[in-house]
């Protein structure tokens, strides 16, 4: 009941317009001094400072501003010539050329939203000139970009690894088949529409235009390398590769491209500074509820009624996959993570699921609520990119919110598809 008290109180809050941040942070703080008295306030700053401290969280920052470089010193625009002259000669391959460069720059910025305000700027538009359908480019560019919660390095699995105290390399190991498959169904679908409204080809494929396109973008190539090459092979961290990313972008942009100026440093740092600011507020005043809901014992409670329903993990997880999609409709991804992990550990630990399994099912519902409104928080970008209806592009981006379903559905009850790769390296 008082779980239930907790959840409405916080809703009430985000309703009437309370940044989630500080609606966390006042329902954990109300909790803490009426159940445990006034006594205990000032355990509150110490957990906002400690809460936002935890080592691995200094990779989110990191990766913002990787992601911020890239996106303003020419390395998106030399990755999406590349996939073009990969690609482009198939029907509707415009499209695929999206879904394609997302993937790259997923694994380099590790953030859906940066991944939609890189690619969706240049593709958008070119999309439009090619007369697609405005809705179909903003819902394929917001889709794809999607796939950067799972494929790593995946901030979402950075803030879930540091709260649930998990491997982040092995869930960056457990996200690679489930984003391949991500983007090899959003592209067999966007071959599907082009063949139904005959939407042309782009260019002819040319053996010398790949090779000039490969050559320009050899350098940017050099990134996901240098990053995941570093943090699977062991010789660095999560932390640390992020680290090695930011370096590594300001090398290419500024020296190899001299694209990079200090106008644009100087952009990329603030708005760096700001999705980080956000960030780091949700995770500190996360653990004020999450110290609130320790004391009270609130997950056991949780954990303790579902299993005298159920026990069986395929009808927990269903329960969980449910619970999950309703908040990712309502919660930024950051947020739903920060809400939902101090809540289900106990009860996924109880019930023998795998948490690197449990990582991967968690942000895959994030990637589909990221495409759910009212919240839709890269939907609501790639819209205001494309000039287009939130609404209007959400039921053209069914079937591909239908793909990224389906990988769930593959993930959540076929545990080797994130696991095998696990199980081989570690």
């Amino acid at each position: 009941m008082i779980l239930l008290i907790v959840i409405a109180a916080l809703f009430a809050l985000v309703l009437i317009n309370v940044p989630i941040a500080v609606a966390i942070g006042v329902v954990g703080t109300v909790g803490v001094f009426i159940n445990m008295g006034p006594e205990h306030l000032m355990n509150v700053a110490l957990t906002l400072f400690k809460g936002a401290t935890n080592f691995p969280l200094i990779a989110i920052p990191l990766f913002i501003f990787a992601g911020a470089l890239m996106n303003t010193s020419g390395i998106s625009t030399r990755l999406i010539n590349l996939v073009t002259a990969m690609v482009g000669f198939v029907r509707g391959g415009l499209a695929m050329v999206n879904v394609g460069v997302s993937m790259f720059f997923a694994e380099i910025s590790g953030s859906a939203v940066a991944d939609v305000a890189a690619t969706g700027s240049v593709l958008i538009p070119e999309m439009k000139r090619k007369k697609y359908n405005p809705e179909f480019s903003a819902a394929i560019t917001s889709s794809s970009a999607s796939l950067a919660v799972i494929i790593p390095p995946s901030l979402s699995m950075i803030l879930y690894g540091a709260l649930a105290e998990v491997s982040i390399v092995r869930l960056f190991v457990a996200g690679i088949i489930p984003g391949i498959l991500g983007g090899f169904g959003l592209a067999c679908f966007c071959y599907y529409y082009a063949v139904k409204y005959d939407l042309p080809r782009e260019q002819a494929f040319s053996l010398p235009r790949l090779g000039k396109a490969f050559k320009e973008a050899s350098w940017a190539l050099l990134l996901p390398v240098i990053i995941l090459g570093g943090i699977f092979g062991g010789f660095v961290t999560a932390t640390e590769g992020a680290g090695i990313a930011v370096l590594a972008a300001l090398i290419i942009g500024g020296l190899v491209y001299r694209e990079l100026n200090l106008r644009i440093l100087y952009r990329s740092l603030t708005e760096g500074v700001i999705q980080t600011a956000v960030v780091m507020l949700l995770v500190a005043t996360s653990s004020v509820l999450g110290l609130y809901l320790t004391e009270m014992q609130l997950p056991q409670e949780l954990a303790r009624q579902i299993t005298l329903i159920t026990e069986n993990p395929y009808a927990v997880l269903a329960l969980l996959n449910i619970l999950l999609l309703m908040l990712g409709m309502f919660l930024h991804g950051a947020a739903a993570i920060i809400l939902v992990v101090p809540i289900v550990m106990p009860l996924v630990h109880q019930i023998g699921i795998d948490p690197i399994h449990f990582g991967l099912i968690l942000t895959l519902n994030l990637a589909i609520g990221q495409q759910t409104p009212p919240v839709a928080s890269v939907l609501a970008t790639s819209c205001s990119i494309a000039k287009t209806d939130m609404w209007k592009t959400t039921r053209v981006n069914l079937p591909m919110i239908g793909v990224l379903f389906i990988v769930l559905m593959l993930v959540t009850y076929i545990p080797a598809i994130p696991l095998t790769l696990v199980d081989l390296f570690y």
